[in-house]
């Protein structure tokens, strides 16, 4: 079997070159590995030369769709491809475990694994507490336990290439920049070809840097605009959107009154209500963050 990891990239590149040497301690090392900046200065090319395995940095528009989708394009050969964040810090045995579940079962189209400790919930967590977290972890040899689920978690999703570029199922490029939910639509419409999986050995540390992120208020725009798109075209429910629409609007209310540091609420908020005023005037669109 031959897997790739793909890390689409922007604005992050001490912490990308970070996530590359942890890349490297893999028991079982990616067959190769693509990145895909959104700028030409978001990788340190030289840091790229003490890689253990083939690297390649593939091009395209930046976006999170459109830089994995020139990553999906650019896998030539490739049976898995694994994306992760370019602040995700996998356990040792991530691809050893990946190799054995997708050798296990032809039926798993996607997976994702288990998050020991995520800093998107708080200010974000530097190198040495990703590294902290996953050698405090207590189980990094659980039990295995494969469960079927929704969607994959965005930060560590893994993909089966064949029955993407066989049903022409692409990250949707519709969802600008940030993306936001666009691993849950790729998963919805990816299911009715195979299994949705979550592996307990599948195991990473999401570090939440909070640089290179969208702005609070093309956030809260898309936090509206792009469940409604996905119940447009089907690959959600109207439940589903309403409940996560509702829980964001909800969060930013509420944090808007005494907003930590880290999280704009109230510029999410605002986009919040800005989206919701396009709606009622028939002009939502989630490509409008682009024009903000």
């Amino acid at each position: 079997m031959k897997i790739a990891v793909g890390v689409p990239t922007c604005g992050r590149k001490a912490i990308l070159a970070a996530m590359i040497d942890r890349l490297a301690k893999q028991a079982r090392k990616p067959d190769h590995l693509f990145l895909c900046p959104a700028k030409g200065d978001d990788i340190d090319t030289e840091h790229l030369r003490s890689a253990p395995f083939p690297v390649t940095i593939v091009s395209s528009p930046q976006g999170s769709c459109p830089q994995r989708n020139a990553i999906i394009d650019a896998a030539v050969g490739i049976d898995v491809v694994v994306f992760f964040d370019d602040d995700f810090f996998p356990a040792t045995n991530y691809l050893s475990e990946t190799e054995a579940l997708f050798e296990a079962d032809e039926e798993i189209v996607v997976a994702t694994g288990e998050v020991v400790r995520d800093g998107i919930l708080g200010p974000g967590l530097t190198a040495d507490e990703a590294d902290a977290a996953l050698a405090a972890d207590a189980t990094p040899f659980p039990v295995p336990t494969i469960e079927d689920t929704h969607n994959a978690y965005g930060c560590n999703m893994i993909f089966r290439r064949k029955q993407m570029l066989a049903n022409g199922i692409y990250f949707d490029e519709d969802l600008p920049l940030y993306g936001w939910q666009e691993d849950v639509d790729l998963c919805r419409r990816l299911r009715p070809f195979g299994k949705i999986v979550r592996f307990n050995r599948l195991r990473g540390v999401h570090l939440g840097v909070k640089t290179g992120r969208t702005s609070g208020l093309r956030l809260g725009y898309s936090q509206v605009a792009n469940p409604l798109y996905l119940v447009k075209k089907r690959s959600v429910s109207l439940k589903w959107a309403l409940k996560l629409m509702g829980g964001n609007i909800a969060s930013n209310v509420v944090g808007s009154v005494s907003p930590p540091p880290y999280i704009d609420r109230r510029g999410r908020l605002q986009g919040n209500l800005l989206a919701v005023s396009h709606l009622l005037s028939g002009s939502l669109d989630p490509k409008y963050i682009n024009r903000m």
